[in-house]
């Protein structure tokens, strides 16, 4: 058995007395680009191997609604779209499968970026995500900050407004305003996240922008909307703060008595900032096999 010759040795270069060395670098370059790779000893090229990113975990709350798990997914393929290569998974928090400790159990020893799909810094974020991801040893786990507040939200905001029907024309939005409808907690900080993304979406918007909730907090979208009424505001918009299809969705989506916008579900705007999340999560230092940490920005 012969051994594979040697590959062809490169082309003396022609120089010309004038050349820069700009120009002599350049076509050196091109030279040498240009040439095949160099065989591995048996005759092939050695393939190179490119480590895996962590795993992107992408956290909903759960629903009985049979549209969230739907619109979740679709949210996570787009998600998928612009990032091809990362692995991403899913996992509930309740209600719905996969459960959030059964797509952890499921995962190879390493890295993963828990992603909740959740606006504010309640509950779940701070306790229910750190105690799932507690139950997985086997992993070295970040919990990305949730997506709220953030400019990108108000983006899939606004989007959602127009595409239920809002028009502001100069001069026109003094008897307008928008109740920005989301789930609650008694987290305080939630609350405050909530209404962070109020400000923004006023500052969008140029109107005025009440945050109001569904449970656990006050004001519920009723009162913001009577509120909003007595201030002599005829034209009051629901704004719908929550990433898929539910119960409190709907609810909250029935007191608007002018237009209601549809949940976030999978905008171009909200896959950008999951994706972002988790680049921000993955910039901390690194975890200690076993455990995990919290990203708070």
């Amino acid at each position: 058995m012969t051994e594979p010759a040697d590959p062809p040795a490169p082309r003396p270069l022609a120089s010309h007395p004038f050349d820069t060395t700009s120009q002599l670098l350049t076509r050196i370059t091109a030279q040498f680009g240009s040439q095949p790779p160099h065989p591995h000893r048996h005759g092939t090229r050695r393939p190179m191997s490119t480590p895996q990113p962590p795993t992107l975990v992408a956290v909903a709350h759960g629903s009985r609604d049979p549209r969230a798990p739907t619109t979740v997914n679709a949210l996570l393929d787009r998600v998928r779209e612009l990032r091809p290569g990362l692995p991403v998974r899913l996992g509930h928090i309740e209600l719905n499968a996969p459960l959030l400790t059964d797509t952890l159990a499921g995962l190879p020893d390493g890295d993963a970026v828990l992603v909740p799909l959740l606006l504010g810094r309640g509950y779940h974020v701070k306790h229910d995500l750190p105690g799932a991801a507690a139950t997985a040893p086997h992993l070295r786990v970040r919990v990305a900050a949730p997506l709220g507040p953030h400019p990108l939200l108000v983006e899939a905001l606004y989007a959602r407004l127009t595409e239920a029907g809002w028009r502001t024309a100069p001069g026109t939005g003094g008897g307008t305003a928008v109740v920005l409808a989301a789930a609650g907690s008694r987290d305080p900080e939630s609350a405050a996240d909530t209404r962070r993304t109020a400000r923004l979406l006023g500052e969008r918007l140029g109107v005025p922008v009440i945050a109001a909730y569904a449970s656990a907090a006050s004001p519920t979208v009723p009162e913001a909307v009577r509120a909003l009424t007595a201030r002599g505001h005829h034209r009051v918009a629901v704004a719908s703060y929550f990433t898929a299809p539910g119960l409190f969705a709907t609810r909250s989506a029935a007191a608007a008595p002018w237009i209601a916008a549809a949940p976030l579900g999978p905008h171009a705007a909200l896959a950008r900032l999951v994706l972002h999340r988790y680049d921000r999560a993955l910039a901390t230092a690194p975890v200690p096999a076993g455990s995990s940490r919290l990203v708070t920005a």
